[in-house]
């Protein structure tokens, strides 16, 4: 029942509400388990979590929800970060674009409870989710992994635009998700970064400076 109510749960992504949630999605329309990984480049000793946090600042409009994590990224860490990194996201749905073109979507799912004691749907709300995402760094992750689905889709799409084909991240709170009956704004949290962030955190990671 748990696992139907987050396969029913609307997402937002298309106008067609019954099209609109993760059991809509056809196989050929989901990359499942996206593994990458990514050359951080050397240059001046690589890149550190300060430049991410001025990116941020410079793209994030002021009533971005995420736009506060600048502040708190750039104190996680002083050290500079080379090599390379690695990792796998959890679903990159491709659906259809306002202009037409497919957009290709970041998806998340999260298990987090939020808050102790009972939880409703109500307690996954923007704002709630909002909190838990820059308490549990995951902006960054989001970055991390935009930047992966943008490097990706600029070798394999034709035409690759990022500002048309770069679609929302969501990150989907499955105990929040109740099917149909979720309240708007619940449940699963839909953060549109602009394309300028992801391409210039792409540039920073390879060491292309501004």
């Amino acid at each position: 029942a748990a696992l139907e109510g987050v396969l029913t749960t609307p997402l937002g992504l298309v106008d067609d509400p019954g099209a609109d949630d993760l059991w809509s999605i056809q196989r050929t329309d989901r990359l499942s388990e996206m593994d990458f990984e990514l050359p951080l480049a050397d240059v001046d000793g690589g890149f550190g979590l300060a430049a991410v946090a001025e990116l941020m600042r410079r793209h994030l409009s002021g009533d971005d929800p995420l736009r506060p994590y600048a502040d708190e990224v750039a104190g996680v860490s002083d050290e500079r970060f080379h090599g390379f990194l690695t990792g796998s996201i959890d679903s990159v749905l491709r659906v259809p674009g306002d202009d037409g073109r497919p957009r290709f979507v970041v998806v998340d799912y999260k298990t987090n409870r939020i808050r102790p004691g009972d939880l409703v749907a109500e307690t996954f709300s923007r704002e709630a989710m909002a909190q838990e995402m820059m308490a549990a760094h995951y902006p960054l992750q989001a970055l991390l992994y935009s930047v992966a689905l943008h490097r990706y889709l600029r070798w394999r799409l034709p035409r690759y635009a990022p500002e048309h084909s770069l679609g929302p991240v969501q990150y989907q709170f499955v105990r929040g998700m109740v099917g149909p009956a979720t309240p708007d704004g619940c449940g699963v949290f839909q953060w549109k970064i602009p394309a300028g962030l992801v391409v210039g955190l792409s540039d920073l990671l390879a060491g292309v400076r501004p």
